[in-house]
């Protein structure tokens, strides 16, 4: 039996704050509605996806499920999280024919386990809905003028969670003869169609991002499953005839340029061999071979994004990148912060993530005598805990 996630995500987030709508806002270097579908798309069991968006936000989505497998094309949603549900619901059954049952999930709910999605799955083979909830054990009291009143029993209260999981025809059909009318969650809208809902265990984990300090709760509980690791990366290119030098992705008039297959970004070079020391992968030479035609002149900014790519297909996270350039000439200072602004571009972290620095040899060696740039990073990523075991 064919079972499809459908993903809610046509909201605004207002009460989160911030530029974007909350699903799109990063999480851990990410859009948090890529983290749900994740979740979702490493599922077993679960064989599409359908997530809902807000007509304006395309673009967004893209960026947010790129790469992700079993995604069916969004759906814009519509005036009240029901009225969404039911478009997904539409699609999906045109799209998915033979679907037997769907998940139904909020967007802003990052972190649902496979244990609560195989739960609700295996749920739905003796019931026609099912709701992952948590039993209330806070006392709860009623609240009169701003004054705690009676306690309210709590035997029997449960909190609600998604995705809720029903039988796709079923819901379906409840999903129309609903239309227009204002539920609180698909189950309400079950209920009203005479459907049965199981209860079965949710999660701590299992929350809704819905407030500003909901991120910072989420970014804990992230960074409570990763691990640091650091690596160190080391370049030198020597001069060589020219009018310019390229360095982090800024061009600099000097005296003589950089020989190198590349662009002999040294900056940019040690960097990625950092970034890349940290993963275990590598270095350049084995991802870009100077034996290749197609790098010759090469923007290194290519290098760099690549390695963070490879970054983020592992979960990744660049904490801090810290390189310092070592040459006589051309002065590094009054191009250091247009370097940290290209880096902090160019590896998607913010600027204070980035730190350059420049010395000298005091005359001494190669880079004393004027005849090339050497440079020596030291880049810091979380890396989920047992990822690579």
């Amino acid at each position: 039996m064919k079972t499809a996630a459908l993903i809610v995500a046509a909201g605004r987030g207002s009460r989160a704050g911030g530029p974007l709508p909350k699903q799109y806002a990063l999480l851990a270097g990410k859009p948090l509605l890529s983290h749900t579908v994740r979740g979702f798309a490493s599922h077993p069991d679960v064989s599409h996806i359908q997530v809902v968006i807000h007509a304006d936000d395309t673009a967004l989505y893209e960026e947010a499920a790129s790469g992700a497998p079993k995604l069916q094309p969004p759906v814009p949603g519509g005036a009240s999280r029901q009225a969404s549900v039911l478009a997904g619901l539409e699609a999906l059954a045109k799209a998915v024919p033979d679907l037997g049952l769907v998940l139904i999930h909020d967007g802003a709910r990052p972190f649902v386990s496979g244990a609560v999605i195989s739960r609700v799955i295996d749920a739905l083979g003796t019931a026609p809905g099912a709701l992952p909830a948590l039993a209330v054990t806070d006392t709860l009291r009623q609240g009169v003028n701003g004054l705690s009143g009676e306690t309210v029993p709590r035997d029997g209260l449960f909190r609600a969670q998604t995705p809720q999981g029903f039988r796709f025809a079923d819901i379906l059909a409840a999903h129309r003869a609903a239309a227009g009318q204002d539920f609180t969650d698909d189950v309400a809208v079950a209920a009203e169609a005479g459907l049965a809902t199981q209860l079965v265990e949710g999660s701590e984990d299992n929350f809704k991002v819905t407030h500003a300090e909901d991120f910072l709760r989420a970014e804990r509980y992230l960074a409570a499953g990763m691990e640091t690791r650091v690596g160190s990366g080391y370049d030198v290119h020597r001069f060589a005839e020219g009018d310019h030098v390229t360095l982090c992705g800024v061009t600099i008039p000097h005296t003589h340029g950089l020989s190198g297959h590349s662009d002999a970004d040294v900056g940019l070079h040690a960097v990625t061999d950092a970034i890349l020391g940290a993963l275990g992968d590598g270095d350049i030479g084995s991802h870009f071979p100077p034996s290749d035609a197609q790098w010759k002149g090469a923007a290194s900014h290519l290098f760099a994004e690549h390695a963070v790519k490879l970054m983020r297909a592992r979960d990744g996270r660049l904490s801090h990148v810290d390189l310092t350039l070592i040459c006589e000439r051309p002065k590094i200072g009054p191009h250091r912060e247009a370097m940290r602004t290209r880096l902090a571009d160019i590896l998607e972290v913010p600027i204070s993530r980035v730190a350059v620095k420049a010395t000298t040899t005091e005359g001494l060696g190669f880079t004393g005598r004027q005849e090339g740039i050497a440079a020596q990073a030291v880049a810091t990523l979380k890396l989920p805990t047992g990822e690579d075991t």
